[in-house]
Order: structure tokens, then C-alpha cells, then sequence
């Protein structure tokens, strides 16, 4: 026997019903969101950015590839990285399905990492993606838009993620190792995503998720707006869907893995 509510349908079409109306206001006040949005300043980006990419090195205008906005996803890829986030994939998975409509919509999306190029192409292989994928390698683009950040950043107090300041990371007080090790995979997600890209807890935590959006007129780049953590969940495809599912979201511990893992899970 179900342990949650049943209801006649009458019942629960007028529970229904209230719902929608619930609903509703959070579609417009969501419009309301996108409004102000669009509303922010600009802010003009002087740096000269360099990037690697498929097609060779590139100015962050060249990312543009002739559109006159940019969408970039801060995929969490760093140099020591063997793959990428298993939580920065699943949204990646969707990228391709909608990176065509948005280019004809006059808008370009591209991950960024600050993985050299040929490990960035060699996961991109793997996962069988075609979305661009540029590298930032060696360029202070991740650091100045708060996605990536030093070890001493950690250690100091120094990293400012989400338009907020954290405390500085320190080791376990029980000395535990933080080196990666399937044994500790079902402890909490961190773990798991380390170990899943080949990297400790630290190394891992050095990079972070985001989104940023650019704007270009006239030849001249402007920074419009970056979200980071939780800001990201509207991008995730799965999650609008598994909102819409009887159990929800359903987590328990870490369930995020690259698509290629399910099989041997």
C-alpha cells in the first residue's frame, strides 16, 4: 500500500487546479526575472582573453563566431582533470540538442575550461558531444570570472564563488587522505565527483560551475551576467523534468554520473 495521499479525481482536480494557479504567478514572476535580467548594465571587457580552440586561438570576440551574444558555460575541467564534472556533463548532455536554435536565434553557446585543449577534446570524444569547447589555459579569463581559483585562494580564505566570500578551506582534522579512492565515493558528493574525475577533494574544488553572458557591439565586448551554484539549475534539462516526476529530484547522496558510467552502475 502507497504511504502517500490518494484522492478521488475531483478531489484532486480541484488540488489541481489551486496548484496551476501557483504555477502561473511563478511563470511571471520568472518573466518579471528575465526582464531585470536584460535590464543590468553592461560591462565593457577591456582584457584581451586568448583561448584555444578546435579552429585555432581566439580572442573571446572570436567565440562569438559572427552572433552578436555569447552564452558560456564555466565547465568545471581543470588542468590536473582526467574528465570533466560528472555534474557539469549532465548539463553539458543537453548542450547540443538546443546549441543549433540558439545560433540561429542570434546566440552562441560554448564551454570554456581551463583544461589544455586536447584533453578537453579527447572527453569531448568520449561523451560524443559537438558543442564548441574552448580552452583557457594559461589566461586569467576563469580567475576573473570567480570559476577558478589557487591553492593559496583555498588555504587563505581567498575564494569569492557566487558573489561571496568563503572560509578557507582546511585538511581533515582527522588527517584523512585526499587522495582520490573509490572506497570513499559514497561518502558525499565532493568525493565522488573528484574521484570520478580523477582528482582529490581540493584539486577538484578549485574549479567551479557557472554561466556567463556577453554581449558584442560594434566590436567592443560587454560582460551582462554570470550566475553560479544553484543559479545553474534552470539550465539543467533533467531536473525540469524530474520536478515534474511523482518522487521529485529523488537525490540521495551522489547520483550524477558521465552518461558512459550508468552502464557499469
Amino acid at each position: 500500500m502507497t504511504t502517500h495521499p490518494t484522492a478521488t479525481r475531483d478531489a484532486w482536480l480541484a488540488k489541481r487546479l489551486e496548484l496551476m494557479e501557483a504555477e502561473k504567478a511563478l511563470v511571471r514572476q520568472s518573466d518579471a526575472l528575465a526582464e531585470q535580467r536584460q535590464a543590468l548594465p553592461w560591462v565593457r571587457i577591456d582584457m584581451a582573453y586568448t583561448f584555444e580552440t578546435d579552429k585555432g586561438e581566439a580572442s573571446l570576440a572570436d567565440l562569438f563566431q559572427g552572433r552578436s551574444q555569447l552564452l558560456v558555460y564555466h565547465f568545471m575541467f581543470g588542468p590536473d582533470f582526467n574528465a570533466g564534472c560528472p555534474s557539469c556533463s549532465a548539463i553539458a548532455d543537453g548542450f547540443d540538442g538546443f546549441a543549433v536554435h540558439l545560433a540561429n536565434h542570434d546566440v552562441m553557446l560554448t564551454a570554456v575550461s581551463r583544461a589544455p585543449l586536447a584533453k578537453l577534446q579527447g572527453f569531448k570524444q568520449r561523451m560524443g558531444w559537438s558543442f564548441p569547447w574552448a580552452s583557457s589555459f594559461g589566461s586569467d579569463f576563469n580567475a576573473d570570472f570567480h570559476v577558478s581559483f589557487t591553492e593559496g585562494e583555498q588555504r587563505g580564505g581567498g575564494v569569492e564563488y557566487n558573489y561571496r566570500r568563503e572560509p578557507a578551506m582546511v585538511d581533515d582534522s582527522a588527517g584523512e587522505s585526499l587522495e582520490p579512492s573509490d572506497s570513499r565515493v559514497g561518502e558525499n558528493p565532493v568525493e565522488a565527483n573528484a574521484f570520478m574525475t580523477g582528482t582529490d577533494r581540493a584539486t577538484f574544488f578549485r574549479e567551479r560551475p557557472g554561466m556567463s553572458a556577453f554581449v558584442l557591439e560594434d566590436g567592443v565586448v560587454y560582460h551582462t551576467y554570470s550566475t553560479y551554484a544553484r543559479g545553474l539549475d534552470g539550465l539543467w534539462g533533467m531536473y525540469q523534468w524530474l520536478d515534474r516526476a511523482p518522487k521529485g529530484r529523488n537525490e540521495s547522496g551522489i547520483w550524477w554520473r558521465h552518461h558512459d558510467d550508468y552502464a557499469a552502475a
